[in-house]
């Protein structure tokens, strides 16, 4: 079997590139390097090895037992975790019931009163307040309380590193790829490079800039950093400067944004960017979609992802894309 790229293996399994990344980066998927060849690629054994975890996850296996499961060939640890699964899954479905016989139960008595206007004291029922003591959070998989625990833990770290910047970014005229489809960052990128290397960009504006988001945007309610179908990238460009018929040339009117450098991998930090701009700053609050309307569509991302160091990464041909930097760019604007 040849080596499948990344973007071979994320349409044919339907998994997002950064999971397959994050899979990497704990030690659970690993990938083959070939000569002179920057992107990642999977041999036969990797394949098979994300079939497995595919199949784990469906089961709702976390990644931390899949990957002892994978480690060890002993059945013993396999069945141990299976059953363990099973358990919770038994608790959670006690649970579920005992909230559906709740829910009718409250749907009954309220339907008594209607059309009336009466305030019937649902919450004080001590034989329904019993039962609903012996339910825990911990029985049903929230994901609101997992995101929660996650944000919790990654604020910590954030904390520690102390590195959010308050930065300006200048009004800037911009040559604009955008793709929507399966690994769509992939996609947009190679059309913006195709168009830096044929027009010698960087020959004539050695400072440019290189800013990618998500367009359109994830769904409402989806986590900061989640990818999207579609994805936009830009490239600054002189004003004068024409673009060919496939990207499109936008006037970018620049603005305040809070801002956190991030390796590749790492962006489970945009939950934690967009935390401390709405609950941990005195001094600043969000400007999401202020302003800002004139430069991309309105459904589209309005916070950024630019490259760091860009001169040097594109013209760098054995430039390994997974160690790239980036700043998280989220907008904002003075209180008061």
């Amino acid at each position: 079997m040849e080596l499948l790229t990344i973007t071979q293996i994320s349409k044919t399994f339907n998994v997002s590139t950064r999971t397959l990344r994050y899979y990497e980066q704990i030690g659970l998927l690993p990938s083959v390097k070939k000569e002179d060849y920057s992107y990642r690629t999977y041999d036969k054994a990797s394949v098979m090895r994300l079939r497995q975890i595919i199949i784990l996850r469906k089961l709702r296996i976390p990644l931390k037992q899949i990957k002892e499961i994978l480690k060890d060939e002993d059945s013993v640890l396999a069945i141990e975790f299976f059953r363990k699964s099973i358990n919770e899954i038994d608790d959670e479905i006690t649970a579920l019931s005992t909230i559906k016989t709740i829910l009718l139960n409250f749907i009954e008595r309220l339907g008594d009163v209607v059309p009336k206007k009466l305030k019937l004291d649902l919450f004080g029922d001590e034989d329904i307040l019993k039962v609903i003591d012996t339910l825990t959070v911990t029985k049903i998989n929230f994901k609101e309380e997992k995101s929660m625990n996650e944000l919790n833990q990654a604020t910590e770290s954030l904390n520690k590193l102390k590195d959010i910047r308050i930065v300006y970014l200048p009004p800037m005229t911009v040559a604009a790829s955008q793709y929507t489809g399966t690994d769509s960052e992939t996609h947009a990128g190679e059309q913006l490079n195709d168009f830096i290397r044929k027009s010698g960009l960087l020959k004539i504006k050695p400072d440019a800039r290189h800013i990618g988001f998500n367009n359109p945007m994830p769904p409402r309610g989806t986590e900061f950093g989640t990818p999207s179908v579609g994805y936009e990238m830009w490239v600054s460009i002189p004003e004068e400067m024409e673009v060919p018929a496939h990207l499109v040339k936008k006037h970018f009117y620049g603005g305040l944004y809070a801002a956190h450098a991030i390796h590749m991998d790492e962006f489970d930090h945009w939950g934690l960017l967009a935390d401390w701009v709405f609950h941990n700053n005195p001094d600043y609050e969000s400007a999401w979609g202020e302003v800002r309307a004139d430069y991309h569509e309105a459904e589209a991302d309005w916070a950024l992802e630019e490259q760091l160091n860009f001169y040097n990464n594109v013209q760098d041909t054995n430039f390994d894309s997974e160690k790239m930097q980036l700043d998280l760019l989220f907008p904002i604007k003075r209180k008061n």
